[in-house]
């Protein structure tokens, strides 16, 4: 058994087998893949394979219909049948929701390539006549994909991970992991049979890798403990049931007749399909508790949990209900095992925080869909630096430190019973809130707040009159709450209105080396003391991977501000960096201050108005004025008795400043601007209001239009790109060149409708581009959206065609920052 490797796979289910193979396929031939028990013993035994293109989630998408497409050859490849059959999934829907739901999906789908078919209540009952339709209103059918046996699709890309030179090893366990400053040393002690149960022996290995991950599926709470980090992934019990067999079923196939798509009732949260004659029902019920919060049992192996049809008896009358000649079939087997859950559903995929050379792929709940794709990606991570789609979605820090067991394995119950629900853009779930609030929440939630969960935080989405039901204004369309984020909106282009962006992200960078690492680190020219810059700091490959704001302090004094959903994701990036350069540039102190500043962003015509009130100065007349605080410039003032770092700048594209604050004087900071506030009609705004004031801006959002898919030169940032320096991944960001460009538009679309930016873009028949951001224009009083399209399309003027409701609507390309091009009124002075 070899104690040396390039890279060690820790867990030999679908998802380690799937990433051993394709880190052999893409070049590394010094590859282990470690199991503790047999290869499937896992959830993979128990999984019952099917294979759902269905997911919002752009990067999950491309993963999903990668594995889809690379099962279909792994027989040719291994000579082994991966059991695939290749029926189709025919997702049903009960109401108009339901179906809008399916088309902005399948606007989703086409901007990654995933095929599909609408079919009528008429058209499925002539197809498939065992199914009831008489209460559909349609379809959405995937004719490519279908359902797989895990075990021999797992076994299939475990042979032909060894015919490319992987060595498997069974019955090792992965005990401890120390990082000795270049490569991991893994101590590995072999597992042996002892009266049924699997038990570690006195033989213990230290094999030495340079990269590790881990795929250790219901045991990753024990993986995090040996590597002292937290990972949210925690089963959760799935039940499915097999029925024997149904008269009516054999009868229709022994007319000749092909085999039954898998059938997803979504209204009633559970899919069926074919099993020799009879019948799988699997449910996504309520209830489903959490399990092996603190680790599996010794004990546990290749087991299952007592049944409990109790919980799932409406998913099974809905069963009857939608295939009536089910009902006299009998209860064959029964199956309720371990699942993995994350919060959000996505999985945990990419490098661990604050490790080096350490990788994860945990937190699978739909494993065998996700197991090949998973691997392609990662392994292009691995060995390429970057995978070719932005994974920043799965990546493992999208949880920071105050992520807890409790919190995890409640909102993976969460997650669980919300497979099903419809999954509105506008959606937020309840479960382990309110967790992180700043101390004008009370006072926000008061005045009508609808909060929105942001890594943890509750943020204002908008602000409803009492009584209103966040809820119940969901929609794919324009919700209820539409009209009150127009008048947000509204006040702050004719007015003024308060944001509260307490949670954005905040570092304090000093040291004698400050200077030199940020301006190696970042694209831009660094800020004279006093002023601010927007900036990127780039992947090794020139694509975006953090935007920051940085206002200089002092001559190595920054204080850098970035997306309030990604802290930990942007600190470990920025500690990693550090670690690297500080021999070279000196010494350089980098502290997370997020919890220590409160952020109130002002904006509006009035804004300088509300703002000169309160402000105590020598000379509070002049205080604000373009002489004394110009535009892009930052200062320490009073606002009564509370000390603010004061940034001229407004995300809304208005007058306006952030007032960064003590965040323990955040409430009398809130009262006084309040008062100070209520003779100009100031209104308190939400962040749906403020994303659709920046697209009329163009200013580009992390996560949207920002990503590890695009260089800043793609996202049309030329102006925040100094080329006269070096910087980290500019050679890389050069040679990419433009391979699509960011552009606004605006769209007339329907009148009940925005995009959601999850559109495919048309030029005639040919989708030319997708749609990155979208909402709705008070200024323009149209549909608008942000996203990318070939570069020999983004010139302004070109007409072009949004897919929303299944339908192509007009919309043209238009200059960036269509809402006042020359920034008057941001620069105005009073």
């Amino acid at each position: 058994m070899k104690t040396q490797v390039k890279a060690l796979v820790v867990g030999g289910g679908a998802v380690g087998t799937s990433i051993a193979y394709h880190l052999a396929k893409a070049g590394w031939d010094d590859v282990m893949l470690l199991e503790r028990d047999e290869l499937t013993s896992g959830s993979t035994w128990h999984a019952a394979g099917l294979l759902p293109l269905f997911n919002m989630s752009f990067a999950t998408t491309h993963i999903h219909k990668y594995s889809v497409d690379f099962y279909k050859s792994l027989e040719a490849e291994t000579g082994l049948n991966a059991g695939f059959a290749v029926v189709g999934n025919l997702r049903m829907a009960q109401t108009q929701e339901r179906m809008d739901e399916f088309m902005l999906y399948a606007s989703t789908a086409e901007t990654c390539d995933v095929p599909y078919v609408w079919m009528t209540p008429d058209q499925i009952k002539a197809k498939w006549p065992l199914i009831r339709t008489d209460d559909l209103k349609g379809a959405l059918y995937h004719h490519t994909d279908g359902y797989i046996n895990p075990a021999d699709v797992t076994q299939a890309m475990a042979k032909g991970a060894r015919q490319r030179g992987v060595a498997i090893e069974r019955k090792w366990q992965a005990d401890a992991f120390h990082w000795n400053g270049t490569h991991w040393e893994v101590t590995c002690t072999k597992m042996v049979e002892k009266g049924g149960n699997l038990v570690p022996s006195d033989e213990q290995i230290v094999i030495t890798a340079e990269h590790v991950v881990t795929a250790s599926g219901n045991h990753a709470q024990r993986t995090a403990k040996m590597l002292g980090i937290k990972i949210p992934a925690i089963p959760v019990e799935h039940q499915f049931i097999v029925m024997d067999q149904d008269p009516a079923l054999v009868a229709h196939r022994a007319a000749g007749n092909p085999e039954h798509p898998v059938i997803r009732d979504a209204d009633a949260q559970s899919y069926v399909r074919e099993e020799r004659g009879g019948w799988i029902l699997g449910v996504y019920e309520k209830n489903a508790p959490a399990v092996f919060e603190y680790g599996v049992p010794d004990s546990f192996r290749a087991d299952l949990f007592p049944l409990d049809l109790e919980r799932i008896e409406d998913q099974y009358m809905a069963m009857i209900h939608r295939i009536p000649s089910c009902e006299e079939s009998g209860l064959k087997d029964d199956f309720n095992g371990p699942i993995c859950y994350t919060p959000d559903g996505n999985p945990l995929v990419g490098p661990a925080p604050g490790l080096r050379n350490m990788w994860l792929a945990e937190g699978f709940s739909f494993g065998i869909t996700a197991a090949g794709g998973t691997g392609y990606y990662l392994a292009q991570m691995m060995v390429h630096g970057e995978a070719e789609i932005d994974m920043a979605s799965l990546d493992p820090k999208r949880y920071g430190n105050w992520m807890t067991t409790e919190f995890a394995a409640r909102k993976n119950e969460e997650c669980y019973d919300h497979v099903y629900v419809l999954h509105h853009p506008d959606e937020e779930r309840p479960a382990c809130r309110p967790l992180r609030t700043s101390p004008a929440y009370d006072r926000q939630s008061a005045r009508g707040a609808q909060f929105g969960f942001v890594n943890g935080w509750e943020r204002p989405n908008y602000y409803a009159p009492a009584g209103f039901n966040d809820h119940d204004a969901r929609s794919f369309r324009r919700g209820g709450w539409w009209q009150y984020a127009v008048e947000e909106a509204k006040a702050i282009r004719q007015g003024v209105g308060l944001i509260d962006a307490t949670a954005f992200t905040k570092h304090r960078i000093t040291g004698a080396g400050a200077t030199a690492f940020l301006d190696w680190f970042t694209t831009n020219k660094l800020p004279r003391i006093g002023r601010i810059n927007l900036t990127y700091a780039l992947t090794a490959h020139g694509t975006t991977r953090t935007e920051y704001t940085i206002v200089r302090n002092a001559e190595n004094d920054y204080y850098l501000v970035s997306a309030g959903a990604w802290t930990a994701y942007d600190q470990d990036y920025l500690l990693k960096a550090i670690e690297d350069k500080e021999a070279e540039f000196g010494r350089i102190n980098a502290q997370d201050v997020t919890t220590q500043w409160g952020v109130f962003a002002i904006a509006g015509p009035k804004s300088r108005d509300v703002l000169a009130a309160v402000i105590k100065d020598a000379d509070p007349a002049t205080a604000l004025s373009n002489k004394r605080f110009p535009w892009l410039s930052a200062q320490r003032i009073e606002l009564g008795m509370c000390p603010v770092n004061a940034i001229r700048v407004a995300y809304t594209g208005e007058l306006g400043w952030e007032l960064h604050h003590p965040v323990e004087m955040q409430n009398y900071l809130f009262d006084l601007l309040e008062k100070a506030g209520a003779p100009h009609g100031m209104k308190l705004v939400g962040a749906r209001a403020q994303n659709w004031l920046r697209q009329e801006k163009s200013y580009r959002a992390f996560g949207n239009e920002l990503g590890r898919d695009a260089t800043p030169l793609e996202a049309d940032l030329p102006r925040f790109v100094d080329l006269t320096k070096d910087f980290h991944g500019k050679d890389a960001m050069l040679e990419k060149g433009i391979r699509s460009k960011c552009v606004t538009l605006l769209i007339d679309g329907p009148d009940d409708a925005d995009p959601w930016g999850r559109e495919a873009l048309y030029h005639g028949d040919t989708r030319v581009g997708r749609l990155t951001s979208g909402g709705y224009s008070v200024a323009f009083g149209k549909s608008i959206g942000m996203g990318y399209v070939k570069p020999e399309m983004a010139v302004v003027g070109t007409k072009l065609q949004v897919k929303m409701l299944d339908q192509l609507w007009p919309a043209e390309i238009v200059e960036d920052s269509p809402y006042d091009p020359q920034n008057a009124t941001i620069r105005i002075d009073g």
